[in-house]
């Protein structure tokens, strides 16, 4: 019997099975403001939703018109969509005549000058977070700061753990097991995420103003020259289009354990990359341009498919608090926004996400190598550009597999773990959801890539326009379901609360800006100063 039909076998037991119940999960949802002809918002975030820098609920992430909706961690599915629901009905109340970008590419873009960045106010904590924003936007150009996603932020209950590890006859503590095997959980849906892509990606066309100046392998949509695409295209936000840039093509990050993780992007943090010192720390005038010159500025910069993480207090970087903490959840990071969907994602595709993150933890997951780490991002630019191509081979092992026949196979593994998912929540949800993907699978279903050439095609219109009408729909759709009066309180409240809690923070600052960062980057020789792997000497 192969590990993957251990752990199934052990966890279809009344007691293990129940763990499976205390499943946790959270969103953050990205989305842009646009105006009401399409045009990026040049507006300052709304008053009456609050401070970006200490709303709970509501902030921004790259540019000041680029939103974050984050949910709490919830154990129903149905109770985190509700969440994320209010969240978009008490921001519209406070839009004006702006609406809500439904797609993960932007809208029509002009210069980078009119891509505002995210402001934060004056305290140190706000500073670096704009500052940071600056830097994306010197090494990257701004452009990128209007790419919208969905992460799905999803964790295991301890019982769960204590089960597995008694399967396993692992003798290890709790934290440390549970640390080991996200590390596994990660590894594998590294190899495996490419059908996520397949499945969910949603953006295989974009706006020609995006790549204005850019070098790229599109192509224009039949005889509309202001849409861009490629014919069996997922999702340009995680190709080449996306955060990715030559210099971080050199950087290898090594999941095979925590120790080699945080060492890994300790030394990028730390180590001076020139084509960012000819940047510049500072302007003339002292005014930082980045955070600091070497090839990561903080390790979000590291724009990953999944990361591990644990809730950081602060002033505390995430790699220590991984490091004092251990692994907590898992983000993960490549679901574009569905803009078929008034929320961006459906109730469906989390059910049929969380059977995919259970089949990652409990299939066998063997330590990655650095030839392994090439054939994964070889398989990433195929399926982002040739996803939907039914002749297309990846990369596995030392040879090619067809691309359907290996998702077939995962598909098998996948909806097992679902059968498990819906004896613990006395439900058919899990297996109804791996259903409608294997019909995606299958041709019965197009995906939502699909959907959108096909409606481009159909009605004849731009990606612009086509996505504008979408925006459009889920703005009434919204504006026709109001909050209840207690409801609209309650969250008219919780901005005002952000607000002097900004206040407050801006207050209690004691130190200079330079000293602040100082102190925050002092925080990295807990990783022993180690350099920055690169393909030829990881070791991974």
């Amino acid at each position: 019997m192969s590990q993957f039909d251990a752990q199934l076998q052990a966890f279809s037991g009344a007691k293990a099975n129940q763990t499976l119940r205390g499943i946790l999960r959270g969103i953050e949802k990205e989305c842009l403001r646009i105006s009401p002809t399409g045009q990026l918002a040049q507006t300052s975030h709304p008053t009456g939703l609050g401070s970006a820098l200490t709303h709970p609920h509501i902030t921004t992430d790259y540019s000041e018109a680029l939103l974050e909706f984050i949910t709490e961690p919830q154990a129903s599915i149905s109770a985190l969509l509700g969440q994320l629901d209010d969240v978009h009905r008490y921001t519209y109340s406070q839009l004006g005549d702006e609406y809500l970008w439904p797609a993960s590419m932007p809208c029509a873009l002009k210069t980078d000058s009119d891509i505002p960045v995210a402001r934060y106010g004056s305290s140190n904590s706000g500073a670096m977070k704009t500052v940071y924003r600056l830097g994306l936007g010197h090494r990257y150009g701004r452009a990128m700061q209007t790419i919208a996603g969905v992460h799905y932020n999803f964790s295991l209950p301890d019982d769960f753990w204590r089960e597995l590890a008694a399967e396993m006859g692992n003798k290890q503590s709790l934290q440390d097991f549970k640390t080991d095997r996200y590390f596994a959980l990660i590894r594998n849906f590294r190899r495996y995420f490419w059908l996520l892509v397949y499945l969910f990606g949603a953006a295989p066309a974009v706006c020609r103003s995006f790549v204005r100046g850019r070098e790229h392998s599109l192509e224009p949509f039949g005889q509309d020259d202001h849409t861009l695409h490629t014919p069996n295209a997922t999702s340009l936000r995680m190709g080449d289009l996306g955060y990715q840039s030559d210099a971080q093509q050199s950087l290898v990050v090594c999941y095979n354990n925590i120790d080699n993780y945080l060492q890994t992007l300790c030394g990028a943090i730390t180590q001076p990359h020139t084509e960012y010192q000819n940047i510049g720390l500072k302007d003339e005038a002292g005014n930082y341009k980045q955070l600091n010159t070497s090839l990561l500025q903080i390790e979000n910069e590291f724009y990953s498919t999944i990361r591990p993480k644990r809730t950081a207090k602060s002033g505390q970087t995430a790699l220590q608090a991984l490091q004092l903490g251990g692994v907590e959840y898992v983000e993960v990071r490549c679901i574009d926004l569905n803009p078929f969907e008034p929320l961006g994602v459906s109730e469906t595709q989390l059910h049929y996400l969380d059977a995919f993150l259970l089949f990652c933890l409990l299939q066998d997951s063997p330590e990655a190598t650095d030839q392994e780490y090439q054939w994964l991002q070889d398989n990433q630019a195929r399926i982002v550009y040739h996803g939907r191509d039914p002749e297309l081979m990846l990369r596995r092992n030392s040879g090619e597999v067809n691309m359907r026949e290996w998702a077939e196979q995962l598909q098998q593994g996948v909806e097992r773990c679902a059968v498990l998912l819906d004896q613990a929540n006395g439900s058919t949800a899990y297996q109804s959801a791996c259903t409608e993907q294997r019909q995606k699978l299958t041709g019965e279903r197009v995906t939502p890539a699909a959907q959108v050439l096909n409606e481009l095609g159909e009605h004849n219109q731009t990606y612009y326009a086509h996505t504008l009408t979408l925006a459009e729909q889920h703005r009434d759709y919204f504006a026709a379901r109001p909050l209840e009066p207690q409801q609209q309180a309650h969250f008219a409240q919780l901005a005002e609360q952000s607000k002097q809690q900004q206040l407050a923070v801006e207050a209690a600052d004691r130190e200079s800006f330079d000293e602040y960062l100082a102190t925050y980057y002092s925080q990295y020789t807990c990783c022993g100063g180690a350099s920055a792997a690169t393909s030829e000497q990881s070791g991974c």
